[in-house]
């Protein structure tokens, strides 16, 4: 797709947020049927201007999930512009045959490209490498805030042991992201001795996984990812929203929150929630047999 962000309202670092913020409103939500058309359009004859009118009609979410990843440090201008560039992914490779919106696909795209920047900028030693690590760093942070354990320096035991458990993640994971987390970029030129001979760098072990390995598990989630969205593409749009709110999302929302905004019981969205996991379940394991 030739849409780039110099398509798009852009905010540099010197800008005002509130002035982006009200340029990008003057851009309309889309209802259903509209974002159904404009999406036959770009798929079946590849109509740019229809493509265009998808991404700019969802920046608006882009600025909101941008936000959410504020406090690594880094500019929200940036933030914004890579998930731009997750928007536009999402429209690339968005089918509308599905039968689910596109805000719901794109969240993935979006969430995705700022995430991946993040690791990129926020250190230059690679953060996690695998999912449940990058989990636990984009966590992290909001896990100690909520149990109070925002000290610098090692955690208390039982305070790793809470957040270990809460992540699926081991207590020395969580100890050496904390440590990490904690301490700036050394560098690997440093000496290692008073004397000034021998540094860091002679000692460095590169234990990363090879390109093939890195591009075998990028398919294997691409693949798994693809499944999950097509599965929930059996879903009413109502089962698809708890799904997503209840376990899809970085701040589940609870059963009261969502039985208030239905006007139904907690138990009732219970019910809904774990139904919409087994037909999901149902449709994975049918697709992978």
């Amino acid at each position: 797709m030739s849409t780039t962000p110099s398509n798009l309202p852009t905010l540099s670092p010197e800008g005002s947020l509130n002035q982006y913020l009200q340029e990008i409103r003057k851009f309309p939500m889309l209802e259903a049927d509209q974002e159904y058309m404009l999406a036959k359009s770009w798929v079946d004859h590849g109509d740019r201007e229809s493509a265009h009118k998808l991404v700019t009609s969802h920046l608006r979410l882009v600025a909101k999930l941008a936000m959410g990843y504020r406090g690594y440090g880094l500019n929200v201008s940036d933030l914004i512009a890579e998930g731009n560039v997750g928007m536009m992914q999402a429209v690339k490779k968005f089918d509308p045959e599905k039968g689910f919106r596109l805000s719901t696909y794109a969240m993935w795209w979006i969430k995705a490209a700022i995430q991946e920047y993040i690791l990129r900028s926020w250190s230059l030693v690679k953060i996690g490498t695998t999912a449940a690590q990058k989990k636990l760093f984009f966590n992290l942070r909001r896990l100690k805030g909520k149990i109070k354990a925002l000290d610098s320096g090692d955690m208390q035991p039982d305070h790793v042991s809470k957040i270990a458990t809460e992540l699926n993640v081991s207590e020395d994971e969580v100890v050496d992201m904390n440590r990490r987390m904690s301490t700036g970029d050394q560098s690997l030129n440093a000496p290692m001795r008073v004397d000034g001979e021998g540094e860091w760098l002679d000692w460095l072990v590169d234990d990363n996984p090879t390109q093939e390995t890195v591009y075998a598990e990028e398919e294997e989630l691409d693949s798994r990812r693809k499944m999950l969205l097509e599965a929930m593409g059996d879903l009413n749009d109502r089962e698809k929203h708890i799904l997503t709110e209840r376990r899809l999302s970085e701040d589940p929302s609870t059963l009261e929150q969502l039985s208030q905004e239905y006007g139904i019981s907690r138990e009732r969205v219970r019910q809904i929630e774990v139904r919409a996991f087994e037909k999901v379940q149902k449709s994975i394991h049918a697709m992978a047999s």
